[in-house]
C-alpha cells in the first residue's frame, strides 16, 4: 500500500477524519456520537497517515506523545466526574454553565468535559497501539 497516490491523498484523508472526529465528539450530547466514537475516528485517521507516510512522520505530526494524551484524558474525565462534589452533588452528576457572548448563549457542561477526556484517552491509547504495531512490523 505504498503507492504514490496513497501517499499523496493520505494526509488530506487523515485531516478530514480528524475534523470529522471532532464533529462527532461535539455532536454526541444530543445525537449519536461522543468521545469514544470520535476518538476511534481520530485514531483511524492517524493510522491511515501512519500507513502511508510511516510511524516517524506521525510521531512528528503529533505534538504530544500518545501515552501523555491518554493520561491527560483520564485526568480530564476524572476532573469532570469530581466537579459535582464541590457543589454537594453526587459523582458524575451533570452540571451546566451558560455564558453569553455577543448575544449568543454558549453552554459548557461536565458531560462535554468528560467526553473530551474520553476522546483523548481513546485517541492516545489506539494511536499508541497502532504506532507500536506499525513500528514493530518494520523490523521484520
Amino acid at each position: 500500500m505504498n503507492t504514490v497516490i496513497f501517499r499523496t491523498v493520505a494526509p488530506g484523508i487523515a485531516a478530514l477524519m480528524l475534523v470529522f472526529s471532532i464533529f462527532v465528539l461535539l455532536r454526541g450530547h444530543n445525537e449519536p456520537g461522543g468521545g469514544f466514537i470520535g476518538g476511534l475516528i481520530g485514531a483511524s485517521g492517524l493510522a491511515v497517515y501512519g500507513i502511508a507516510c510511516g510511524v516517524a512522520e506521525v510521531r512528528r505530526a503529533m505534538v504530544i506523545h500518545p501515552i501523555v494524551l491518554a493520561g491527560f484524558g483520564v485526568f480530564i474525565a476524572t476532573l469532570a466526574g469530581l466537579m459535582p462534589l464541590f457543589v454537594d452533588a453526587p459523582f458524575l452528576t451533570g452540571l451546566w454553565w451558560i455564558f453569553e457572548l455577543e448575544g449568543q448563549e454558549i453552554a459548557l457542561s461536565t458531560p462535554l468535559i468528560f467526553d473530551i477526556g474520553v476522546y483523548a484517552v481513546v485517541v492516545g491509547a489506539v494511536a499508541t497501539i497502532a504506532l507500536t504495531l506499525e513500528n514493530d512490523e518494520e523490523h521484520y
